[in-house]
């Protein structure tokens, strides 16, 4: 496992070291993730911190008349350090991860972990990777679809290089069952990047020249186009095993068990 601190600068880590123990006082966190551009390999020095959560809710809160999940956003920048918060609770993240929903699979599966119960998370690895399924294909395609969209409406390294990491990652995912975020590992899905990685690392907003975006807009639709032709060779079932959703609901029923 990367240590995931050692990705952030010593200022950055200052930031958000009390900030998050703050969080985690709030709410029982099963992992606190590093997401967005420290995972998928290109941060610039104005990148924000994007923290991706899941956390337990008490029990008790889930099955009064009003029931709550307790989820929680929120951004704040602090001595110039942008930290944006998300945190959803365990239920609706295993829920999600059925679903193919690469936004919980990437917490649960991903490497860039700032915090949360480690013998927790062990357990929801585990779950998470028996629960892949071509569902992935979905969510990744659309996601990058979307990316694509606003690449259109304003063209910058950044976006370009979100569909490229976004496409990649599903790829990687249908071909080899394995969550994969950092374009430096992802040589087998993605084009040379050295070009845009070198203009992004200028800055969070570095646009592109109009020549450039050209060239690069087939290579993007290409990269999505991918996607399908990975689903037919996919070495992940169609559906989540039963019994890995019985494991899921068995292991969920125990921590309700156990936080109330």
């Amino acid at each position: 496992m990367i240590d995931a601190w050692q990705v952030l600068s010593p200022h950055q880590r200052a930031v958000a070291r009390p900030w998050l123990a703050a969080r985690e006082a709030e709410r029982a966190h099963v992992v606190i993730y590093l997401s967005g551009a420290h995972a998928y390999g290109f941060p610039s020095p104005d990148s924000d911190l994007d923290l991706k959560c899941v956390h337990v809710a008490p029990t008790r809160d889930l099955v009064g008349l009003e029931p709550s999940e307790g989820g929680s956003e929120r951004t704040e920048v602090i001595d110039g350090v942008e930290l944006d918060y998300t945190s959803n609770e365990l239920g609706l993240a295993l829920r999600g991860a059925i679903r193919g929903n690469g936004n919980f699979l990437e917490r649960f599966l991903g490497e860039l972990v700032l915090g949360g119960d480690v013998e927790m998370l062990e357990r929801a690895r585990a779950i998470a990777q028996q629960l892949l399924s071509r569902r992935v294909a979905h969510h990744y395609r659309g996601f990058a679809k979307s990316q694509l969209r606003a690449f259109d409406s304003s063209p910058t390294a950044k976006r370009a290089l979100y569909v490229i990491r976004t496409a990649a990652t599903g790829r990687c995912l249908l071909a080899r069952g394995e969550m994969i975020t950092d374009v430096a590992r992802l040589a087998d899905f993605v084009p040379d990047l050295a070009e845009l990685l070198a203009i992004k690392r200028t800055g969070e907003r570095s646009p592109l020249a109009p020549e450039l975006a050209a060239s690069w807009r087939q290579q993007l639709a290409d990269a999505i186009e991918a996607i399908d032709s990975g689903y037919a060779s996919s070495v992940l079932p169609d559906e989540p095993p039963a019994e890995a959703l019985a494991a899921a609901d068995a292991w969920l029923r125990e921590v309700r068990h156990a936080h109330w």
